[in-house]
């Protein structure tokens, strides 16, 4: 069980499954885009167009009708074949309704596909006095029809009407004005039903998108994941194969100063010492690279065991006394009796160490050290806190969310020559992370730093 959630701890951390993930977000949004701007365009241009097209037809209904009236109305009387007239082009025309009112606001006559809906007709047009080529949109609801003074189910509903309206002319009398109007409602409810369709089909499409863009993202992912592996590889296997020259060297340079050290001139001895030193900061380099190397396989390699750290911890504090003493560096340690924790403990001791050695190096003479363990309750699962606080010289704020990353110093000069690598934090980092837990620092230039790492207790179930 603890394997599984370690694995699945990496995964969610891994670098390619959140690049992949990144693509395939960044795919499908790009996707998205370029279908909802085609849904909208191909919806907006067949919109214009239908109602360029039915505003073309009001329009060409409306002249003919009102220059049939004004021929009509040359010998002031409007005769039954040219009523006749007038309702034939609204029955071949599709026309909903044509009415003239004269200038008092009077119907003089006219006609309607649906008797019952006149009266809403006639309260839209009250008062509308329209400008030339105007347009206007009005919504009618048509009463139901009556069977021996009962009301029928409603057959027509709602209806919505494209209107305009022309002057009446005789001679130069205005008589009246008339006013057309076409039922546009079985468009609307076409276009509202090809709304919802491009719509569906928009949201199938982004399904089908997601999954394209997860292919492609996992493919453009290919090439990369092999050279990572093989360059992963290539640092494992080199740190490896270099352990065993590194350490030939260092007893080499052992022996040439047990045997020739007394012989070497002042010069001499400074180049031998030098070469020990940086066989020994060489030897540092490879080891952690190759610990780092085997964290990135995404198993952890962890030999956990359920024991008390605190002897562990106790240990430590006693290997690193010397150095701190050297510096008149004051150790000091609070933790209860004993901490039960599942866990390596050797990693755990690394951990200490690497804390420990980085607090020595950046606290000056006649500082202190301060290591706390403690068991927080309150946490679920509870945890171990692991807390090292000296008072060094401190991290300035811009700097704290990259101490932990490999390769980085703030001091790059002053880390080079106290030994540093940039590694040490990494894989702090990366112990502390294999055990599900988490590490912070707080610091402030010139106040010391607190580093605070957090490790479940994990307590094995029986």
């Amino acid at each position: 069980m603890i394997d599984w959630f370690s694995r699945r701890r990496f995964w969610k951390k891994d670098l390619f499954v959140h690049t992949q993930n990144r693509l395939t977000v960044q795919y499908s949004i790009l996707l998205m885009v370029f279908l909802t701007l085609f849904i909208g365009i191909v919806y907006v241009l067949v919109d214009i167009g239908i109602s360029y097209e039915q505003k073309r037809q009001l329009r060409m209904i409306t002249e003919q009708e009102v220059k049939l009236m004004e021929e009509a109305l040359r010998d002031g009387v409007l005769s039954q074949e040219e009523y006749d007239n007038l309702n034939r082009i609204r029955e071949s025309r599709n026309q909903f309704f044509y009415y003239v009112v004269d200038a008092n606001g009077q119907l003089l006559f006219g006609d309607e596909f649906i008797p019952r809906a006149k009266p809403q007709i006639l309260e839209l047009v009250r008062g509308w006095i329209p400008a030339a080529n105007e347009v206007r949109y009005g919504t009618v609801t048509v009463p139901p029809p009556t069977r021996r003074g009962k009301p029928l189910p409603p057959m027509d509903g709602r209806l919505e009407l494209m209107m305009t309206g022309r002057p009446v002319f005789q001679g130069v009398q205005m008589k009246g004005i008339f006013y057309t109007g076409i039922d546009i409602s079985f468009t609307n409810h076409l276009l509202k039903r090809l709304l919802t369709i491009l719509t569906a089909l928009g949201i199938l499409f982004l399904g089908i998108a997601l999954l394209l863009s997860y292919f492609m993202s996992k493919r453009a992912m290919i090439p990369i994941r092999r050279s990572f592996q093989r360059q992963r590889e290539f640092v494992a296997d080199a740190s490896h194969e270099l352990r065993t020259p590194l350490s030939i060297l260092q007893s080499s340079l052992d022996v040439f100063e047990m045997e020739e050290g007394e012989q070497l001139s002042a010069f001499g001895r400074n180049v031998l010492f030098n070469m020990k030193d940086e066989v020994r900061r060489m030897t540092k380099l490879v080891s952690d690279l190759l610990t780092l190397a085997r964290s990135d396989s995404g198993h952890p390699d962890l030999q956990c065991e359920y024991a008390d750290v605190i002897p562990s911890v106790e240990q430590m504090m006693r290997s690193t006394q010397t150095v701190a003493a050297s510096k008149k560096i004051a150790l000091k340690l609070d933790a209860p009796p004993a901490v039960m924790v599942y866990g390596d403990h050797e990693r755990i001791k690394q951990l200490l160490y690497i804390l420990l050695d980085n607090a020595i190096k950046y606290t000056p003479g006649g500082g202190e050290i301060q290591v706390t363990l403690s068991v927080d309750e309150t946490e679920n699962p509870p945890v171990l806190c692991l807390s090292v606080r000296d008072t060094g010289i401190g991290i300035p704020p811009e700097e704290q969310n990259r101490i932990f990353d490999r390769f980085y110093r703030v001091d790059k000069n002053r880390s080079k020559q106290m030994g540093g690598t940039g590694l040490g934090l990494a894989i702090a980092k990366w112990i502390v992370e294999a055990h599900h837990g988490t590490i912070t620092v707080a610091s402030s230039p010139g106040n010391g730093s607190t580093f605070t790492a957090k490790i479940p207790l994990h307590t094995p179930k029986a």
